[in-house]
């Protein structure tokens, strides 16, 4: 909440500061500390990688349905070397192999991937792209399309600019008025790569950057033209100066689906008794100066009003309902031993506890420290069973637990000592 009320001018664009923020609070960290902010629905934006994936989909799509005339060469004398011979069946061909290296790289292994196991596996085959039907372009864009892939991470500068090219590709093959708009991003991006000629690798494509912002080039461009200038440049970008790009705004409105449950081991569920344990345990704390949890953590005996009151707090201050209320009743034998649990004894309380017993004996240093491992346990947990006493870590001090360290009769006493503490919680 502190970093989403920081100020930021110019946020949403010129003049238009920040005004909101989201929190998305999938831990119920809010509803835990009884905060009930304004909320709203949305829906996650498709990664970059996925976005790229399903436009490369397209562009075979659009490839596959244009007539059937064999290859077709780029101008010799705008794109040059290789060029000559490179067309749009090349185009098609290298576009679905990028896409199956794509699918083959993805680890069925992985907890994402695995669910897709089928379709990926299938389109991890080069044969099931040398011609797609239409629901397999649906299965690639719907199954495929943004699972993650095992491989070196590329620039995120590269892959926007092949973002930016494939829908130039798309804008020629369809005709589409956006072709100007994208045509002038990839004219100004040469521009300033033209300003970083003394750099060799630049140097090098140094033609192709100038004759990309004449007005000829782009005279009856081809989608193969634009595939040369992708490959060409699309490592070179990331050499601009990001203060030399002049922002581009967006004004796009946020969409988000509906939220899954996913059980997580070790932690509890929004619904489940241990949350209202936490909760429980939290609002306690706040309010160890009520009367009635002051009398539990100072070993007093409780009284019926005082349990009357205390299963009216907690159901009235929404930290659980009825059910839950019973629910630790009944596995904590009452409700006091169940707060007691929570907010623990007093340490002085618990020492007090065990004077009577220490009073007028001789203990060794063996026989203190075994004690003062009881005040602990009563400072933390509330109350203590006896049997404890026979297991670790009191069976450290010797291998009979409480019976190696005293005599029958103080073991009785001891016993009756504890039942004392638990007793004065149960009322």
């Amino acid at each position: 909440l502190g970093r989403g009320t920081r100020l930021c001018q110019d946020l949403f664009g010129p003049g238009r500061d920040k005004e909101f923020f989201y929190v998305f609070d999938y831990c119920q960290n809010l509803e835990f500390f009884s905060q009930k902010p304004e909320t709203t629905t949305g829906a996650a934006g498709e990664s970059l990688l996925k976005r790229l994936f399903k436009t490369r989909l397209e562009l075979i799509s659009e490839l596959d349905d244009r007539p059937e005339s064999g290859s077709f060469p780029t101008a010799t004398n705008q794109v040059h070397d290789s060029a000559a011979a490179y067309g749009e069946p090349e185009l098609r061909r290298d576009t679905a192999e990028l896409l199956r290296t794509e699918v083959a790289a993805m680890n069925v292994n992985n907890f994402v991937v695995r669910p897709k196991r089928r379709f990926v596996e299938k389109y991890a085959k080069a044969e099931a792209w040398v011609k797609l039907k239409s629901e397999a372009f649906a299965e690639l864009a719907r199954e495929v399309a943004g699972l993650p892939v095992e491989r070196e991470a590329e620039d995120e500068e590269a892959k926007r600019f092949d973002l930016l090219l494939l829908n130039l590709q798309l804008a020629v093959l369809r005709a589409e008025p956006a072709f100007e708009r994208l045509r002038d991003q990839v004219k100004g991006i040469a521009g300033l790569l033209e300003e970083k000629a003394s750099i060799p690798i630049v140097q090098q494509q140094l033609r192709l950057i100038l004759d990309i912002q004449t007005d000829e080039w782009w005279q009856d461009v081809t989608t193969p033209m634009l595939e040369i200038v992708r490959k060409r440049l699309r490592s070179l970008v990331k050499l601009i100066e990001k203060k030399q790009r002049e922002p581009i705004y967006t004004d796009f409105e946020d969409e988000m689906g509906g939220d899954t449950s996913v059980d997580l081991p070790g932690f509890a569920t929004r619904d489940s008794y241990e949350r209202f344990r936490a909760k429980a345990r939290q609002f306690l704390k706040a309010h160890e100066n009520h009367l009635a949890i002051h009398k539990l953590r100072t070993n007093t005996p409780l009284t019926t009003a005082d349990l009357a009151e205390l299963e009216r707090m907690l159901v009235e201050s929404g930290i659980g309902a009825v059910e839950d209320v019973r629910r630790a009743k009944e596995e904590n034998h009452g409700l006091g031993l169940f707060v007691r649990s929570l907010v623990g004894l007093d340490r002085e309380a618990a020492k007090g506890a065990l004077a009577g017993f220490m009073a007028g004996k001789a203990l060794r240093s063996d026989q203190i420290e075994f004690l003062d491992f009881i005040i602990n346990h009563l400072t933390e947990h509330g109350s203590m069973d006896a049997k404890l006493l026979y297991e670790s870590p009191y069976t450290d001090f010797s291998p009979l637990g409480v019976d190696g360290l005293f005599d029958s009769a103080q073991v009785d006493e001891l016993v009756s000592v504890l039942e004392g503490v638990r007793r004065r919680a149960a009322a």
